[in-house]
This record gives structure tokens, sequence and C-alpha cells, in this order.
């Protein structure tokens, strides 16, 4: 009777569950992701971005387009290389983990934003759509394999890398700053504005007419694969030509920002742009005066997105956000450029 009691007594107490009631585990508590550290995690995903490019650059350059003759699985029997001695088949094999270890690095960057603190709707938005474009150009890689490198399949494939490259520039500017404003002011005279959307379309022409380039010239990835219609000596100039108009108009754009044209954020950027741009610019020309090694490819892949990213930090620079009857007060006429961070009409 006495031990009925004891018992009735311990079941009695504040919190206790009433006798025959199961106890359940509390809600999964999410984590907690603070923006310098989403901030982190957007810049890892960028990095692995253009790591993957530079990885897919080396199977090409390493004679291993084919090594794998089939896709998802290596070969027709077997997921992966028949042999770990099989040097091409490997190389290939390992672009492929290395393109999951990057989708990772995309999930991360849209969860992060899902759990970031304080959540932004427009983050997450534009997260969503790193692992769209890593999907998107695996199934072009696919396409790559099946077309047995087609110049065009791999010119397409190397584009979408750079959309994904785009997107999460995008997402890394805009991480760097809290909840934003409605609205938006200019950071530059229209002269600037003007100058850098040129610069926008000239490293579009650059980049489009180096692709013209890989797909006409050497190192197609396998011996077997076709070559463009195109001559490469023609194209080369082509490529050239529109490499040297990019770098002039980056000129006169740093000249219109400096004389006060522009926040001094601006011109940094454009100053990091034109020492990318002539980094490149030699890389090419040594490479073409060399007879392209394959090594000096790898780099001028690397360069190019380099150059990418550079050219939409400069355009992502020319708005800030304000609030709403800043930006009105600002609307129809010029604004003068007082710091990096504001205006003043």
């Amino acid at each position: 009777m006495r031990g009925s009691q004891r018992r009735a007594a311990a079941g009695s107490g504040p919190g206790s569950l009433p006798a025959g009631a199961a106890s359940y585990p509390g809600p999964v508590r999410v984590p907690r992701v603070s923006p310098r550290l989403y901030r982190r995690i957007v810049l890892a995903t960028l990095a692995s971005l253009v790591f993957i490019m530079v990885t897919g650059a080396a199977v090409r350059l390493t004679g291993s387009g084919l090594g794998c003759s089939t896709w998802p699985s290596c070969e027709p029997d077997s997921f992966t290389p028949r042999s770990a001695s099989d040097t091409h088949g490997m190389v290939e094999w390992v672009n492929r983990l290395i393109t999951g270890a990057v989708m990772l690095f995309t999930v991360a960057a849209v969860l992060g934003a899902r759990w970031r603190s304080p959540y932004r709707r427009d983050l997450f938005r534009v997260a969503l759509g790193l692992p769209a474009w890593v999907f998107a150009n695996a199934l072009v890689g696919a396409l790559v394999v099946w077309l047995h490198l087609s110049p065009v399949s791999v010119i397409g494939h190397f584009l979408l890398s750079l959309g994904a490259v785009a997107n999460a520039v995008v997402l890394y500017e805009r991480s760097a700053h809290g909840v934003p404003d409605p609205g938006r002011a200019r950071t530059a005279t229209p002269q600037v504005v003007t100058a850098c959307r040129a610069l926008v379309a000239a490293a579009c022409v650059v980049i489009v007419t180096g692709t013209l380039v890989t797909g006409s010239g050497p190192h197609a990835g396998d011996e077997r694969a076709d070559r463009l219609d195109l001559t490469v000596g023609d194209v080369v100039r082509v490529h050239g030509v529109s490499m040297l108009v990019f770098l002039a108009l980056t000129v006169v754009a740093v000249r219109l920002a400096h004389r006060g044209d522009a926040a001094p954020a601006v011109v940094g950027r454009l100053h990091e742009l034109l020492v990318v741009l002539v980094a490149q610019a030699a890389v090419g020309y040594w490479q073409y005066f060399t007879g392209v090694p394959a090594w000096l490819v790898g780099f001028h892949v690397l360069g190019a997105a380099l150059v990418w990213i550079a050219v939409l930090r400069v355009w992502l620079a020319l708005t800030i956000r304000v609030p709403e009857d800043a930006a009105v007060g600002a609307a129809g006429r010029p604004v003068a450029v007082t710091s990096a961070t504001g205006i003043t009409s």
C-alpha cells in the first residue's frame, strides 16, 4: 500500500505526465545561420563553381572527354571505370564526383538561406537557382558524352557554368547587406553606367568568341571529336580584337570613374577588372605564341571565370538600395556620389 502511494505521489508532481501517457521528444530545432556565416557558405559555393570549370577543362585538356563512354554510368556495364589504370576514365569519373560535391555546396547555400537569421526571402529565391543550374549543366554534360564531344554541346556546357557563376555572384553580393530597402539609386553618373553596360556586352562577346576558338582549335578532349568548320586563325583574330575592345572600354570606364563620376566601390571594382583583364590577355597571347600548351589553356579558363566575376561585380555596384523617398527624390536627374554606400542629389 505504501509503495503504491509513493508511486502515485511521484507521478503527481509539477510537469509529470499522467499515468499511461507516452513521452515524445520536443520539436526538432533547425540550426540558425548568421549572415556572416551564410556569406561564407555562398563564397565557398562560388569557389566550387569556378573549380569545377577548371577541372572540366582538365578533362578536355588531358584527352579524357570520352574516358567514360556513357552517362551517368562510366561504362554500360560499370558505374565506375573498369580499371584504376584507365587514366582517361578516372579523370572523367573524378570530375563527375566533383560535380556531385559542387551540387552539395549549392544545396548548402539553399538550406543556409532558409535557416539564415534573420530570414530573407529574396536570398532564398536566388539560392534556389544554384542547384538548378548545376543539375541542368549535368544533363548537358550527358549530352556532351552522348554526342561524342560535339563542339556546340561543349560550348553550351561552358556557358551554363558561367550562368551558375553569375547566380552565385548575385547571391554573394546581396548577402552582404541587411534587409534591402525598397528603393534603388545609382552610384555612378549615366556616362559611367553606359560605359559599364558596354563592358558587360563586350565581356559576353569575348567569352563567346573564346568558345569558338576552343571549338575549332586543338584540345578537343578526344582525337575522334569533331571540330567547328571555322578557320582557327580567323577566329583567333576576331577573339583578339574583341579582347582589345573590351580592354579599351575598361580603361575608358576607369578614367570616367576617376573624374568623380562613381562611388569609391565602383572605382575599386573597375580597377580589379582592369588587373584581371590585363592578366587574362597576357595569358591568351602567351599561349598563342607558345603553341597553345594545355596547362596554359587551363589558366586561361580560370581567367575567363575571374573576368566574368569581376565584370559582374562592377555591374552590381552601380546601384544600391535606399529608402523609397530617397530614390524618388533622385529620379529623373543625375546623382552625385558622396561615398561608397550613399548618394545625394
